[in-house]
């Protein structure tokens, strides 16, 4: 053999075990969204938004009202108000996170206190009960924000477990796995309040199962990301401690993110287009149950409806953003999510059949969009910079979400209707669409200075 045929040789078998060893954390990657989407499901969509409310409502006074730290509050706009506090507390701490991430090079560590953080507080959901709103509120902002925590440290892992041409594929299967997860955790929450009498249980005190549930599922997948992860070296600055620089290192990014202006004209769409998919995800249960009158079973079936059918809407469209770019797919399914979002304007009270048409429909475009924003905005992010920069990226996921639900309690609070206050969304997706279309996709990778994909 030539000297050269084995230089070919030894770098084909490199390539190979580099590759091995890059599946190997793409798979473990994959289980953190198993992990912790079935909190997002069960709890965020499902359960509750409608059981924080009744709890409220048997806190309120005469009028309707709940008075957390002394303000007055309508109990039926206490979830949304509740929501929108969580991602403030998180926006205040994501940044830091980032930076901190980036500076040591130790995800897995705080990615570990996010997640662990945040299942505790989901599993504390099963003291919830009586007129603790006060209580359910306070774990909710913990679980809340800790998630979003958490999704900085996991996103930022993206480009680094994958080539260019892989991260759309890679995406979309880690959103697949987390529909995948909730729909069977909601199958086994199905089963449960369904027989609630036959176990002997109450609905409430099945309702409180199914959250505390959620909680010791994610910390128990929790496990397998972290083991199979793993950080990278960097060369650590002399000077302060960690925590220190992670501030001064925010407010270098801050600044380096003016360096890249098409990067940060993604992130003001996928900030106003997203707002409105938190929202909707955390909100269509309540308007479900007090708009439409709808059985809470018949709001786990929608739901599981959705999750079923978001793991092949995400991996479709993983396959569309293949052939015709990912931009073009986000921009169909905004179209998508705002014809949604009016027909449920229209929906009639107490027939189910239709909210499950509706939900259909947001399952088929709600796991793409998601996937394919996230493996978008990881070729506009320099390299070196994926925590800091994915902390600006969870910020306007769900950190800066909260406008979504103010608008929404808001407009509930003034009107007294959750129609209007669900039509009120379809702003969001409108002018995200016409942002996102003003972004010139290919030559903001190459201002990142990162190959620019086939298709993109």
């Amino acid at each position: 053999m030539t000297e050269r045929t084995e230089t070919e040789a030894e770098s084909g078998a490199d390539d190979g075990r580099a590759a091995a060893a890059r599946r190997r954390e793409q798979h473990g990657w994959y289980f953190y969204d198993f992990a912790c989407s079935v909190y997002s499901t069960s709890v965020l969509t499902v359960f509750l938004g409608p059981y924080l409310t009744a709890v409220a409502k048997a806190a309120a006074d005469a009028e309707g009202y709940v008075h957390p730290l002394g303000i007055p509050v309508r109990a039926g706009a206490y979830f949304a108000y509740a929501v929108s506090a969580s991602v403030i507390v998180a926006v205040l701490i994501m940044p830091l996170v980032g930076a901190m991430a980036d500076r040591t090079g130790r995800k897995k560590p705080l990615l570990a206190a996010a997640a662990y953080t945040g299942a505790t507080a989901t599993a504390g959901m099963f003291f919830l009960g009586g007129d603790r709103y006060l209580l359910g509120g306070l774990l909710l902002v913990v679980a809340n924000a800790s998630l979003s925590l958490s999704m900085v440290l996991y996103n930022a892992y993206l480009p680094q477990i994958s080539t260019p041409d892989e991260r759309d594929t890679v995406s979309s299967r880690g959103w697949a796995f987390g529909y995948t997860s909730g729909a069977l955790v909601l199958v086994l929450n199905l089963v449960l309040f369904q027989g609630h009498d036959s176990f002997g249980l109450s609905e409430g005190a099945a309702v409180r199962i199914c959250l505390a549930s959620a909680g010791l599922w994610w910390g128990a997948f929790a496990v397998i990301p972290l083991r199979r992860l793993r950080d990278r070296t960097v060369v650590r600055e002399a000077g302060a401690g960690p925590a220190v620089s992670g501030w001064r290192q925010l407010v270098t990014t801050l600044k380096d993110m003016r360096r890249y202006p098409l990067t940060l004209s993604f992130l003001l769409a996928y900030l106003i287009y997203n707002d409105g998919v938190q929202t909707v995800i955390s909100q269509a249960s309540v308007y479900g149950s007090e708009e439409l009158e709808l059985e809470q079973s018949t709001l786990i079936v929608a739901v599981l409806l959705v999750q079923v059918l978001a793991v092949a809407g995400a991996l479709a469209m993983g396959r569309l953003a293949v052939s015709y770019g990912a931009k073009r797919t986000i921009l169909g399914s905004l179209a998508a999510w705002a014809l949604t979002l009016a027909a449920g304007y229209f929906l009639p009270a107490r027939t189910p059949v239709w909210f499950f048409a509706l939900a259909a429909m947001i399952g088929l475009v709600l796991g793409g969009s998601q996937a394919l924003s996230r493996s978008l905005f990881s070729h506009l992010v320099p390299a070196g910079k994926e925590a800091e920069y994915f902390s600006a990226y969870e910020m306007s996921d769900r950190g800066l979400s909260w406008v979504g639900p103010l608008v929404f309690g808001l407009t509930y609070q003034l009107t007294g209707s959750y129609r209007d206050a669900i039509i009120s969304l379809v702003v969001f997706f409108a002018l995200g669409f016409v942002l996102l279309a003003r972004v010139p996709v290919r030559r903001a990778v190459e201002a990142a200075g990162n190959p620019v994909p086939l298709r993109v």
